[in-house]
């Protein structure tokens, strides 16, 4: 769970830090404080999506940390930090993102830095953030599988994985064959193309390194006359008649002497005589070199056309002779194909229909396993939004099969409703009110909040636009999902304010003509004022007074109860 939160220089924030509890906290205060602000803050430490205007006036950088505690080693972020290798200390998880003026981000995860895809992967398994936008979720009924699909992850898992990749092949299969079924005029032309290619390709018989020898030889053509001068003077010098060999053989003949009397020169001698005959050699050498030495202006001719076919291959086909031979094998690859096609089309279409029928019976099992979870999911929705006074509702969930494959089957799942007695039920985005939507949203919360894994779900004014019985409906639900989920709630409703087990007062104070936000718990006596401000507004009586101590007293109550049910 969230354990701390730090919040430096973000919007009207200067410097902010809160340590929260399990169970229900909520965070109340006149609209403006900064209520909202503290979620936008916790939403960029998830990963989201930030930029320079969230950083408070005057500052180069907004600071954002997080602490968190997690006990269970099987809890996902687990894996997720072993795969990125970040090592957890003590059950602890510290997120940080400094976001600077410039709009760029520094990500860290316990000290170390990290991508800000893999902090958003992190905090997709710490923080749950539903506010009013969220409701668009179950508006959009392409996301309406995956919402059943997290319901039964369990038992979709395994198949979704089989038909997955079984999916993955026949889609790249597709694709070839979607290459090949090309109209005649483009294969006619196609087939030209990659014959005149291969032939000029043939024709130019390239071979893997003969570059590097052409080069090597026009080096040598282009400057045969100093090759051949220096030569010469060397061999001249070497071996000509009173030059340096003759010399270091009378060295060698008189220091044999000499080491023949004193064995002080034989060192001396065997060294000179080493190098006489080393001197020796390399003098044939030289001269047998010197014996084939032609200068043929024909030869250099052929060399320079040579090079250029080969900058010429190289222009139209790959950049090195490698990637000019890759491309040969390609196109005759290629073209064979277009000459058998006829023939390559007909396996690959079987082979695409003995892919379709393995994925039509993975696609059935998913399917029946849907349908399963989908009645359980209806029955639970109807039993969460029957404590929400929704108690005419029927939900269903609707099922039609897709004429193709996708990535999740072939089902195509609508969720169905009717809040009306004697209505049949329609589409959820078409008839369902705001107030309807935010029921359905925490039905879900509910459900999922004690599966799920994440560890902090944070309510942003999901309560806005209700009022008496439905008011204490939600905030009893809220307080449920916290039961097995730490909650932060932001709330206008003095009954969920009522539910909380530890209550924040957020306010907004102007010092030195700048804005502060601060934040901090109340105790029972400020609770008691601060519900009785949210039940009447800015007058606070005695009778109000009365009513909020009453409101609490019963939330307590109520607590207690639900606790020891589950």
């Amino acid at each position: 769970m969230l354990r701390e939160l730090s919040i430096r220089n973000f919007a009207i924030i200067e410097d902010l830090t809160v340590s929260f509890s399990d169970g229900l906290t909520v965070l109340t205060g006149e609209t403006g404080a900064g209520k909202s602000i503290i979620i936008d803050a916790v939403h960029l430490l998830a990963g989201g999506r930030g930029n320079s205007e969230f950083i408070r006036h005057g500052a180069k950088k907004a600071e954002l940390g997080g602490l968190f505690q997690i006990a269970s080693p099987a809890h996902p972020v687990y894996k997720k930090l072993d795969d990125a290798g970040i090592e957890i200390e003590e059950d602890t998880i510290i997120l940080r993102r400094d976001l600077n003026d410039t709009g760029k981000s520094i990500c860290r995860v316990n000290g170390k830095l990290v991508p800000l895809s893999v902090l958003r992967d992190v905090g997709a398994s710490l923080i749950d953030i539903h506010g009013q936008h969220e409701n668009q979720e179950l508006m959009d009924e392409k996301q309406h599988i995956h919402l059943l699909d997290q319901f039964a992850e369990d038992q979709l898992a395994p198949i979704q994985d089989k038909y997955s990749k079984q999916y993955d092949e026949y889609r790249a299969l597709k694709k070839e064959l979607a290459s090949i079924s090309i109209d005649e005029q483009l294969m006619a032309q196609r087939i030209d193309l990659y014959q005149f290619q291969m032939k000029e390709l043939e024709d130019a018989n390239l071979k893997l390194g003969e570059e590097d020898d052409l080069l090597d030889e026009r080096r040598r053509l282009m400057n045969f006359n100093k090759i051949f001068e220096r030569s010469s003077a060397a061999y001249e010098a070497i071996q000509g008649e009173t030059k340096g060999l003759d010399w270091i053989g009378n060295a060698m003949d008189a220091l044999e002497d000499a080491a023949t009397i004193d064995e002080q020169f034989k060192e001396a001698s065997e060294a000179v005589t080493t190098a006489f005959y080393a001197l020796q050699d390399a003098a044939y050498q030289v001269k047998n070199v010197l014996d084939e030495l032609e200068f043929d202006p024909a030869r250099l001719n052929e060399v320079e056309q040579r090079l250029a076919l080969l900058q010429n291959m190289k222009r139209k086909y790959g950049a090195t002779v490698e990637d000019i031979l890759a491309y040969y094998e390609k196109i005759k690859t290629e073209l064979n194909e277009l000459l058998n096609r006829d023939e390559i089309l007909q396996v690959k279409e079987r082979k695409v229909l003995e892919m379709e029928e393995v994925l039509y019976d993975f696609a059935a099992e998913l399917s029946n396993v849907r349908k399963v979870a989908a009645h359980e999911l209806s029955e639970a929705i109807m039993a969460e939004l029957r404590e929400l006074h929704m108690e005419k509702a029927k939900f269903i969930v609707n099922f039609d099969e897709l004429s193709y494959f996708d990535a999740y089957g072939k089902d195509q799942v609508i969720f169905y409703i009717s809040t009306n007695v004697g209505e049949p039920p329609k589409s959820l985005p078409k008839i369902a009110s705001g107030g309807e939507l935010s029921r359905m949203m925490l039905a879900l919360k509910t459900i999922f909040s004690s599966s799920n894994g994440v560890t902090s779900i944070i309510f942003d004014e999901v309560d806005t636009g209700v009022s008496g019985r439905v008011a204490q409906a939600i905030a009893e639900k809220i307080a449920a999902v916290s039961i097995n989920s730490q909650v932060l709630c932001i709330s206008h409703l003095p009954q969920v304010a009522a539910m909380a087990d530890h209550h924040y007062f957020i306010k907004k104070e102007v010092e030195h003509d700048r804005t502060f936000t601060s934040l901090a718990e109340i105790d029972t006596h400020a609770r008691i004022e601060e519900v009785s401000r949210m039940m009447s507004g800015a007058e606070i009586t005695d009778l109000t007074l009365q009513h909020a101590t009453e409101l609490l007293n019963m939330a307590n109550e109520r607590k207690k109860h639900m606790r020891s049910i589950i």
